[in-house]
C-alpha cells in the first residue's frame, strides 16, 4: 500500500496531468482536493470544503480585487486612453522612437489602473499598433513595445497580482505595494531606455514622424496633455498614494478610484448603460473565476498537506544543498516554466504556497519572493510557445503581422525583466527600502493594516480537529 506522502505527491501529479489535458483548472483543483480528501479524512473533508470556502468568501483583502478590476473596465470602455495617447503621442514627438515611448508610457498608465493584460495588449493593439506600422515602424519593435507594456500592470502597485499574492500568503498588500513600486518603475524605465536605444542606433527599425506632426504648437500639446495625460494620471497617483501614506486601505481606494473612473467617463461623454452594464458583468466573471480559484486551492493544498506531500517536497529541497541564491533561483526558474501552461492568477494560488513553508529554511523575505515572481511573471506573458500577450496582439493585429514577429519583438523585453530580477537581487535595497522609510518595518499604519491569515497554503495539524458542522 501506498504512504500518505506518496498519495500527497499522486495529487500533485494527476493535477498537473489534467491542467495540460485542458480540464479548467478550479473545478480540478476542487475534484481534487474532494476526491484525496475523502480518502484521507472521509466524510470530514466536506467540513474542510465549507470552512476553506467560508475563509476564502470572508477574507477582507479580497474585496479590493472586483473594484480594482471594476475601475480597469470602466477605463478600458471610455474614450480616456484614445487622448491619453494622442497627448503623449505630441508630447515626445521630439525623441527617437516617439510613437513607441508614448505606446509604451500608455501601456504602463493604462495597466496601472486596470491590471488586466488582455484588456491593456488588445486594446492597444487596435489603438497603437495601426499608426505605428503606418508610420515606417518594424512591425517586431512595435509588437514588442505593445506586449510587453501590456504586461506590466501586473507589477505595478495597485495591482491584483500582488493582492491576490498578500491574500495567498498572509503578507500585507500596503508593503508589497510599497516594495514593488520602485522595481516596477525601473522595469519600465529599462523598456524606454531600449526604446530611445533602438530610435539612436537602429532609426530605420522607428523613424521620426513628419515634421507637420512634430512641429506642433506648444499650447496645443500643453492642452491635449491637461486634457488627455493629466486626468488618468492624476487618478493612479492618488489611488495609489493613498494607500502607501495609510489615509486609505486597499479596498477604500479602490472603491474611491471607481468613482473617479465614472466621473472620468463621464466627462469623457462616451461611456453608456451598455458599457456600464458590460463593465459590471465582466467583472463579475473574473471575480467568480478568482474566487473558485481560491477555493479550490486552499481545499487541494490542505488536503495536500495534510497527506505530508508539502514534508516530502520540503525534504527534497533540503537534500540538494541549496543556499538563498540557487534556491531563489531554482523557483524563479520553475515559475517562468509554468507561466507556459497557465494564467498568473493559477500560478499565485497554487504553487507559490509550495514555496511559502520553504522561504523560512532559507531566510527569504515573503515581500522581497512575491516581488521577485512579479517581475517573473511578465516574462510568462512574453515567452513562447505560449505567449498569452503575443496572442492578444495577434488576434487584433494586421493580416501582415506574423505570430513569429511578435514572438521576435518580445524577446528583448525578456532579457531586460531577466537583467533586473538580477540587479534586484543585487541591490535588494530597491524593493526594502520604501517600506522600511514609510513603516520603518513595524508592518504599516493602522489603517493600512490588511494583513490577512492566507487562505492557502498547507496545514497538517489543523485538520483532524476540524469541528463537525450541523
Amino acid at each position: 500500500m501506498l504512504s500518505d506522502a506518496t498519495i500527497g505527491i499522486l495529487q500533485l501529479v494527476l493535477f498537473i496531468f489534467f491542467i495540460m489535458l485542458g480540464f479548467p483548472i478550479a473545478f480540478t483543483l476542487m475534484a481534487m482536493g474532494m476526491f484525496f480528501g475523502y480518502f484521507a479524512m472521509q466524510d470530514r473533508v466536506f467540513d474542510l470544503l465549507v470552512q476553506r470556502a467560508y475563509a476564502v468568501m470572508s477574507n477582507d483583502v479580497l474585496i479590493s480585487v472586483p473594484l480594482f478590476v471594476f475601475m480597469g473596465y470602466i477605463i478600458e470602455r471610455s474614450n480616456i486612453l484614445d487622448r491619453l495617447f494622442r497627448s503623449l503621442q505630441l508630447a515626445s514627438g521630439f525623441l527617437p522612437a516617439s510613437l513607441a515611448i508614448a505606446t509604451m508610457v500608455t501601456c504602463a498608465l493604462f495597466g496601472i489602473a486596470s491590471g488586466i493584460v488582455g484588456a491593456v495588449v488588445t486594446l492597444m493593439g487596435l489603438l497603437a499598433l495601426p499608426p505605428m506600422l503606418r508610420a515606417g515602424y518594424d512591425p517586431k519593435l512595435a509588437c514588442g513595445c505593445i506586449a510587453a507594456g501590456g504586461t506590466l500592470g501586473i507589477l505595478i502597485p495597485p495591482s491584483v497580482m500582488l493582492i491576490l499574492y498578500g491574500a495567498t500568503t498572509g503578507t500585507s498588500v500596503v508593503q508589497l505595494y510599497a516594495a514593488a513600486f520602485i522595481p516596477g518603475f525601473v522595469l519600465t524605465a529599462a523598456y524606454l531606455v531600449y526604446l530611445i536605444g533602438v530610435g539612436i542606433l537602429q532609426p530605420h527599425r522607428a523613424p521620426k514622424l513628419p515634421p507637420e506632426e512634430r512641429n506642433v504648437p506648444i499650447g496645443t500639446v500643453l492642452w491635449e496633455l491637461m486634457v488627455g495625460f493629466v486626468p488618468l494620471t492624476l487618478l493612479t497617483v492618488v489611488v495609489l498614494a493613498v494607500i502607501l501614506l495609510g489615509i486609505m486601505t486597499p479596498t477604500e481606494s479602490a472603491a474611491a478610484g471607481v468613482v473617479g473612473a465614472l466621473l472620468l467617463a463621464l466627462l469623457y461623454r462616451s461611456f453608456t448603460w451598455a458599457s456600464l452594464r458590460e463593465s459590471v458583468f465582466l467583472t463579475a466573471r473574473t471575480t467568480a473565476m478568482v474566487c473558485w480559484l481560491f477555493v479550490g486551492s486552499a481545499l487541494f493544498s490542505s488536503v495536500f498537506g495534510y497527506l505530508g506531500g508539502q514534508q516530502v517536497i520540503e525534504n527534497l529541497v533540503m537534500s540538494l544543498g541549496l543556499n538563498a541564491t540557487t534556491f531563489l533561483i531554482l523557483t524563479q526558474i520553475i515559475i517562468f516554466i509554468l507561466g507556459w501552461p497557465l494564467e498568473w492568477t493559477e500560478i499565485i494560488v497554487i504553487f507559490v504556497p509550495i514555496f511559502l513553508p520553504l522561504l523560512d529554511n532559507f531566510g527569504i523575505d515573503p515581500i522581497f519572493f512575491g516581488v521577485l515572481i512579479g517581475l517573473n511573471l511578465q516574462t510568462s506573458f512574453l515567452s513562447p510557445p505560449v505567449a498569452m500577450a503575443a496572442f492578444y496582439l495577434k488576434g487584433v493585429a494586421p493580416p501582415s503581422v506574423k505570430l513569429e514577429d511578435i514572438f521576435a519583438g518580445c524577446m528583448p523585453y525578456i532579457y531586460i525583466v531577466i537583467m533586473t530580477m538580477v540587479l534586484i537581487y543585487v541591490f535588494p535595497g530597491t524593493v526594502t527600502w520604501l517600506p522600511e522609510y514609510l513603516y520603518g518595518g513595524d508592518g504599516g499604519p493602522p489603517a493600512v493594516s490588511v494583513e490577512a491569515p492566507p487562505v492557502g497554503g498547507f496545514v497538517e495539524e489543523e485538520i483532524p480537529e476540524l469541528p463537525p458542522l450541523r
